[in-house]
């Protein structure tokens, strides 16, 4: 087969790989859809010690099964394979299953590549009026929604009665959003820097979106999602909070600094990490879409496969207005 194969800091080539072979119980697919994540940025910049070169990166995929028990049918997927039996995926948290692993990254290879493999308990069969571009965003906006049933928890109003701020308009916090509305908040304003991508997604989901310089000094918010994680947002997540709200932590952009600890404790703020999603979460945000409760879901732009360096290249560079870049084996 062909893939997309991460060689080394800010270099990706486009080259033959051996096919993939399925374990027992799982499905050979092959992949017609495949999203840009930020993992995979910080990967192909060298800056996640998890996913060392070689390496055939990508986990957001939707395409046709050639192999399995839905042989034929059209899917996306759950990259996350987990156990089962631990104490974690008892409890319906298996996203923190401790032996998880994910397709793009050892000992899974991923999904910019002609085929994959992934368990067959991971597929989501896609309905017709859904193309398979869209599909492929359903494990970022299973994220988003994951993010967003953690903020339904965790503070002590309705959600009709909340308002939130989410932090970044890349895919993560555009998703984010869309399951805050979808979940019941109406009030949700995304904060991006970006002008380019403020008009982008003003145009094509219509959301409000603002520049950071933009939000009132008295503005506080029930929720804030930080689809960011970087000191600066963590800073400006701190300081948007209303007193007893909640933070929900879900950006990867560095680990350290931010956090205002003491209005943390002295307004009862809550403060969650938000990672992935959880099965359950991921066939919920895929019915959503399929019922057409997150938008159109028009707001990803198209690469063939063969030019993912250039893709990774544009995405680096901020001169691309759509939050979500899908790349086309085939």
């Amino acid at each position: 087969m062909k893939a997309l194969i991460y060689t080394g800091p800010e270099k990706v080539i486009y080259t033959d790989a051996s096919d993939p072979e399925p374990r027992p119980e799982e499905a050979l697919v092959r992949v017609d859809s495949v999203g840009i994540c930020g993992s995979d940025m910080h990967a192909f910049l060298g800056h996640d010690e998890r996913r060392p070169a070689p390496l055939i990166l990508g986990h957001e995929a939707a395409g046709v099964v050639v192999q399995g028990p839905m042989e034929g049918k059209r899917v996306t997927f759950n990259p996350l394979a987990t156990c089962g039996k631990c104490k974690a995926c008892l409890r319906g948290q298996d996203n923190i299953c401790p032996s998880r692993q994910i397709i793009s990254m050892q000992p899974r290879q991923g999904a910019f590549a002609e085929l994959v493999t992934i368990p067959e308990v991971n597929l989501v069969e896609v309905p017709d009026q859904i193309d398979l571009d869209q599909a492929a965003l359903t494990e970022p906006i299973a994220c988003g929604w994951h993010a967003a049933k953690l903020s339904q928890r965790s503070i002590s109003i309705d959600l009709e009665s909340a308002n939130a701020l989410v932090i970044g308009g890349g895919a993560i916090g555009v998703s984010s959003a869309l399951s805050l509305k979808a979940l019941g908040i109406s009030d949700v304003v995304i904060c991006e820097p970006n002008e380019i991508r403020r008009n982008y997604l003003t145009e094509k989901c219509g959301l409000q979106l603002i520049h950071p310089d933009e939000l009132d000094v008295n503005s506080y918010f029930d929720v804030v999602i930080d689809g960011a994680g970087f000191e600066s947002s963590r800073e400006l997540a701190s300081a948007k909070v209303q007193p007893g709200g909640a933070i929900v932590h879900i950006g990867l952009g560095s680990a350290k600094g931010g956090l205002d600890i003491r209005r943390i404790t002295l307004q009862e703020i809550t403060f969650i990490g938000s990672y992935t999603y959880t099965h359950q979460d991921f066939r919920e945000a895929a019915q959503a879409m399929f019922d057409g409760r997150l938008g159109s879901l028009n707001w990803a732009v198209q690469r063939p496969l063969w030019e993912g360096q250039q893709a990774f290249e544009e995405i680096r560079s901020g001169s691309i207005a759509a939050p979500k870049t899908i790349l086309k084996p085939n």
